[in-house]
């Protein structure tokens, strides 16, 4: 090839090679640029879906706390120990399953503490408060351990973790009137066949109501914590 053509030749490729450049990095800038623009949108999405979510979850928490609390002072229903067990721990347990450990102990914590402080039970508020948030923190960390690994049978977790919520309430309040309220252990043992009376009633009637809820499948849009 002459001299004249290959200096020709050579040209041609720089003017190509510094035309084509340009062109490539604005491609890969805007591409960037687009990948950027999507993953903040799917951030912004995704911050917003959350924020919804936490303020629904405390909408639920306030009004499962006013259920709680209604259905301790006014839903009573005679026991065979010449006493009332009511719905408040029944509702402790379902706020647990669907709100989780953090917003159920806060519902039933709360919930409960008010029941004792507008019935004149002043000096058992915070240990109710105490007590009864722990139902719903075992409550809903037991059942979530279990349905992981009994995901087509969810009785047995809802009653297992129950269960153990319940044996909180009767040994928490036991100590509780022995340590704080200045009871002897003797004492303070008369509480503990009316508070397994009430732990009963309140295991049965979760369960059953959380079946019925589940089956209408009025929570599906609701990202609950437990419920199957």
């Amino acid at each position: 090839m002459p001299a004249d053509e290959r200096k020709l030749v050579s040209s041609i490729r720089r003017i190509l090679v510094l035309e084509l450049l340009p062109a490539r990095e604005y491609n890969s800038v805007k591409q960037i640029k687009a990948k950027s623009l999507k993953r903040r949108t799917t951030m912004d999405i995704k911050e917003k879906s959350t924020s919804q979510d936490k303020l629904l979850k405390i909408c639920v928490t306030a009004m499962f706390a006013a259920l709680i609390c209604v259905a301790t002072m006014l839903i009573q229903i005679p026991s065979p120990l010449n006493g009332y067990v009511n719905f408040g721990d029944c509702f402790i347990l379902i706020a647990a399953w669907v709100l989780g450990p953090v917003y159920g102990f806060a519902a039933g914590g709360i919930g409960s503490a008010l029941a004792d402080l507008f019935t004149g039970y002043v000096h058992y508020v915070p240990g109710t408060f105490v007590i009864k948030g722990l139902i719903a923190v075992a409550a809903a960390l037991i059942c979530r351990a279990m349905l992981k690994k009994l995901s087509k049978i969810s009785v047995p977790a809802y009653i297992v973790s129950a269960l153990a919520g319940e044996i909180i309430m009767v040994g928490g309040y036991y100590l509780y009137a022995a340590l704080l309220l200045g009871k002897s252990f003797a004492g303070a043992a008369a509480s503990v066949p009316g508070n397994l009376v009430q732990g009963a009633f309140g295991l049965v009637c979760g369960v059953v109501i959380i079946k019925i809820i589940a089956k209408t499948r009025v929570l599906n849009k609701f990202s609950t914590y437990a419920v199957q």
